[in-house]
């Protein structure tokens, strides 16, 4: 990892990454991607090191309480966050100030800091999603080999569940001809049932490629799926977006699923929720 003083943290829309590049080795991994723009190796991890500085600067000025996003781009529960803590003076932050947080993890990692986690929901709003593609265990451990399995992420999930801080699902991305199944999907959605996940969203059964993800993409099936490159480069070409041939029957399942389980599954729903920030009346006498 390589440390940077960044000049700012938060975007447009209040999302932050403290992080650039990963370590979690996914090899589906968009943010690879050559548009990116990362001008150093994907898991040789750029660090914000001014993060929790700029954080405090942008929220003290800030006229209104907002939800503060992180994890869209890099995992903030990565290795070296462990060692570096970042994003837990994030989080202190955020909640010293009485900021909502929606955060985005693969990781069990997030445990470390579930007192903050409570202390944020508590005083305004905080939402965890976690990302989960794959039922089959052994699977999960080829496409995402650096960070815990489905498994573990569903303890994690009841665990939130059990401590009154509501959750949000992945389930993005599904591999064509790998766990583009009905198995998986109702694997998946039975987990996300059982920890009684607030919404789920799925943007189709499929992934996306582009130039920098693809060859590392197409690198992980010659190890590990002989023969695969050749059927997507077959069926998918240099397409951006590459659907499976099971997305209408296995996006008909989820819909049908989700709604008879009361659970948000349409994104755009999703979306508005994880974005709005609750005015509790009693929030005026904390600060």
């Amino acid at each position: 990892m390589h440390f940077v003083n960044s000049k700012g943290l938060l975007s447009a829309r209040n999302g932050m990454n403290i992080y650039r590049g990963c370590t979690h080795g996914c090899i589906y991994c968009d943010s690879r991607s050559d548009c990116y723009q990362m001008n150093h190796s994907f898991e040789d991890i750029e660090v914000k090191q001014n993060a929790p500085e700029l954080l405090e600067n942008a929220l003290r000025r800030k006229r209104k309480k907002c939800m503060i996003g992180t994890g869209a781009m890099c995992d903030p529960y990565m290795h070296c966050e462990m060692q570096l803590g970042l994003t837990r003076r994030c989080l202190e932050i955020i909640d010293h100030y009485g900021f909502g947080l929606t955060v985005q993890t693969k990781s069990d990692r997030i445990l470390r800091d579930l007192d903050l986690l409570k202390s944020i929901n508590r005083k305004a709003k905080c939402v965890v999603q976690m990302t989960l593609t794959t039922w089959d265990e052994p699977l999960c451990r080829l496409i995402e080999p650096n960070v815990c399995t489905t498994q573990r992420r569903w303890e994690v999930l009841k665990i939130m569940e059990e401590s009154g801080i509501p959750t949000v699902v992945w389930f993005s991305p599904v591999l064509p001809y790998i766990n583009d199944t009905e198995e998986n999907l109702l694997g998946i959605l039975r987990l996300c049932f059982s920890a009684n996940v607030k919404g789920i969203i799925c943007f189709g059964i499929g992934t996306t490629l582009r130039q920098g993800d693809r060859e590392y993409f197409y690198n992980a099936l010659d190890r590990h799926f002989p023969g695969l490159k050749q059927k997507y480069i077959q069926q998918f070409g240099n397409s951006y977006e590459c659907l499976s041939s099971q997305n209408k029957k296995l996006m008909d399942i989820f819909h049908t699923e989700c709604e008879r389980r009361g659970v948000m599954h349409d994104n755009d729903q999703i979306f508005e929720y994880l974005r709005h920030f609750p005015e509790k009346e009693y929030q005026l006498s904390l600060f």
